[in-house]
C-alpha cells in the first residue's frame, strides 16, 4: 500500500469548513465573522508518550484528545485538524484501530481532518488542531488576579497511578488499575467546559505536565502566586476512592505527588473571582464536568501548599520535562 492509498483508505473525510477539503497543498479554513482562529500542535512519540502495547484505537483517541484539551483551555470551539504520521511500516490492522479511535473523537466534537502528511520512520503522531473563539473572549494564562479562586476540572493523578503500575513500582487491584489506565489512555478533553467558562474564568491552562508545572505557566504570565489546599488535592484521584486499598497501600503524601506532579491528566486548571463560584459550578454542571476549588491566587509569587488548618506543607514536587 502506497502513501496516498493509505491516506485515501483510512483518513479521507468529506469537509464542510474547508473550501478545498483535503488533498491540496494547503488546507483553507473559513471561521465565522467576529471569530479568532485558535491553533495548537502536539506530538506523541512511541516510547516517550505512549507504550508500544497501547490499543491503537485508544491511541487514536488520545492523539486528538491532547490537542482538543489545548482548545478547551482557550475556550475555543474545535473546527479542524491536520495529521502528520510517521510509521515504521504499513500495518493495516493497526491503522484501522487508530483511525477508528481518532475519527470517532473527531466526529464527537465536529472536528474535521483536513490534511497532513505520512512518512516512513519511528512511530510518531503529530496533530495540529484549529478552533475558533469569539474575538476578545479567549481564555488566557495571563488573567489570574490575587483573590481569585483556583479550580480544577475532573480528577488528577490517575494517569500517573497507571504508569507506576506499568513500571512495577506500585501494585493496585485490577479494577483500580483498569480505571486509572482508561484515564491515561483515553483522556476526556474538557471542550464544553472551556466554552462554558468564557466570561467567567480569568485564566485557564490544560494540565498535561502536572498541575504544579502547568499552573506555573499561569502564575508567571499573571505575575502572581497560589495557595493549594492539600487536603482537597489528595481527594482528586478517582482510583483512590477504593478506600480499603488507598488507606492501606497508597499513603497521602504519594497521592499528593501524583495529583500535583503526575502529568497526562488533560484536565483544566482555571481561576475565577469568588463571587463567580455559583457560575463556575453552573458551567461545570452544564458541561457535565465536575469542578473543584483547590485554593486561591495571591500576590506573592510562587506556590504555597497548606493543610486543612492553613499550616505549611513541605513539597519539592516537580513537573514533567521532555529533556530531563
Amino acid at each position: 500500500m502506497g502513501e496516498f492509498d493509505l491516506i485515501k483508505k483510512y483518513f479521507h473525510r468529506p469537509a464542510m469548513r474547508s473550501p478545498l477539503g483535503g488533498g491540496d497543498d494547503c488546507a483553507l479554513l473559513a471561521p465565522g465573522p467576529g471569530m479568532q482562529l485558535a491553533v495548537s500542535t502536539d506530538m506523541l512519540v512511541e516510547g516517550r508518550h505512549f507504550l508500544s502495547t497501547v490499543d491503537p484505537a485508544r491511541l487514536g483517541h488520545k492523539a486528538l484528545a491532547v490537542n482538543l484539551s489545548d482548545l478547551a483551555a482557550c475556550g475555543a470551539q474545535p473546527l479542524a485538524f491536520t495529521l502528520a504520521l510517521s510509521l515504521p511500516y504499513v500495518d493495516e490492522t493497526w491503522l484501522a484501530g487508530f483511525s477508528r479511535g481518532l475519527l470517532a473523537l473527531a466526529d464527537a466534537h465536529g472536528c474535521e481532518l483536513v490534511g497532513g502528511d505520512t512518512t516512513r520512520g519511528p512511530l510518531t503522531i503529530c496533530i495540529t488542531v484549529f478552533g475558533e473563539v469569539p474575538t476578545g473572549q479567549a481564555l488566557l494564562r495571563s488573567g489570574a488576579r490575587p483573590g481569585d479562586d483556583l479550580w480544577v476540572s475532573g480528577t488528577l493523578g490517575d494517569a500517573r497511578l497507571a504508569l507506576e503500575v506499568f513500571r512495577g513500582t506500585l501494585a493496585a487491584p485490577a479494577e483500580v488499575f483498569e480505571a486509572a489506565r482508561l484515564r491515561m489512555e483515553t483522556p476526556t478533553p474538557r471542550v464544553a467546559l472551556g466554552q462554558a467558562l468564557r466570561g467567567i474564568a480569568t485564566s485557564a491552562v490544560d494540565i498535561s505536565d502536572g498541575l504544579l508545572g502547568d499552573l506555573g505557566h499561569v502564575l508567571r504570565a499573571s505575575n502572581a502566586g497560589a495557595v493549594i489546599d492539600t487536603l482537597v488535592a489528595t481527594k482528586l484521584i478517582a482510583a483512590c476512592r477504593c478506600d480499603a486499598w488507598a488507606t492501606g497501600v497508597f499513603p497521602s503524601e504519594k497521592r499528593l505527588e501524583f495529583v500535583l506532579a503526575g502529568g497526562d491528566d488533560y484536565e483544566l486548571a482555571f481561576t475565577a473571582p469568588p463571587e463567580a463560584s455559583d457560575r463556575v459550578e453552573a458551567a461545570g454542571a452544564a458541561s457535565g464536568t465536575p469542578v473543584t476549588r483547590i485554593g486561591w491566587i495571591e500576590a506573592e509569587t510562587g506556590v504555597r501548599l497548606v493543610d486543612a488548618e492553613g499550616a505549611p506543607v513541605e513539597g519539592g514536587f516537580g513537573a514533567f520535562d521532555h529533556f530531563r
